[in-house]
């Protein structure tokens, strides 16, 4: 019960990851559009693009996410044969996980990790007070 409420949790913040990504990048596309200063923000725009290119290099590599490893780890801990899944741990997981070959994902992190890096030439981060 214990090793399915940490696997739960890992699976969420798995998910905040993945929104962090994802809006991340929808606010720095609309900041830009809208030129929204606080898109420029360093800190933001490093740790975004950083997010990212982890991902895209542990595609490249062909390294399993550390969270997803994790979490299955945890779920299946006691008894690998029986499926252990709670409905926090369901619902999540139909969110992030998809049934498609590993290349394409490996080809949409990737390119999704070009798109953020374009981001950071076409608006580039500043530092606070400049």
């Amino acid at each position: 019960m214990y090793n399915l409420l940490l696997a739960d949790i890992i699976a969420i913040i798995h998910l905040g990851y993945v929104i962090y990504v994802i809006l991340g990048f929808i606010l720095i596309i609309v900041g830009i559009i809208f030129r929204w200063k606080w898109i420029r923000n360093l800190p933001f725009r490093i740790t975004h693009l950083l997010a990212i290119v982890g991902v895209a290099c542990e595609a490249l590599l062909g390294v399993n996410c550390p969270l997803t490893v994790l979490e299955f780890k945890l779920r299946y801990a006691s008894n690998l044969s029986e499926e252990k899944v709670s409905f926090i741990g369901v619902i999540v997981d139909s969110l992030l996980f998809y049934n498609a070959p590993r290349w394409v994902f490996t080809i949409i992190y990737t390119a999704f990790a070009i798109v953020v890096v374009i981001t950071f030439i076409i608006a580039p981060p500043t530092r606070k007070g400049h």
